[in-house]
């Protein structure tokens, strides 16, 4: 599978202050904070862990789908197009909110 290593590497940047830990999943790469799933690339774009409560308001955002991996969408977690976090800026605020709902889960353990 191939998946976009500048948006990847782009990612990593924004992460670089956080314990990140990278792992293969959903057919592409998952970047795990404190131990929580966050954000990750796939074939298809940028996935985002925004959490049941902000998931319809991201949704409205622009090149925000819902993620369906299966026929039926997970509530809160978002596919967001490549074209549209092609500003650093808009990478980096979508990549917050992942980091935002995950700083709001208990720590995992080891």
């Amino acid at each position: 599978m191939t998946i976009d290593e500048k948006l990847v590497e782009r990612i990593r940047g924004i992460l670089a202050d956080q314990l990140v830990e990278e792992k293969r999943m959903f057919g592409g790469l998952t970047f795990m904070v404190r131990g929580h799933m966050c954000c990750g690339v796939g074939k298809d774009g940028m996935m985002v862990r925004v959490g049941p409560d902000a998931y319809e308001k991201s949704l409205n955002e622009s090149g925000a789908r819902p993620m369906d991996l299966t026929g039926r969408s997970m509530k809160g977690l978002v596919w967001v197009d490549p074209n549209a976090v092609a500003d650093k800026r808009v990478l980096t605020k979508w990549v917050n909110k992942g980091v935002a709902f995950v700083d709001t889960l208990p720590r995992r353990k080891k």
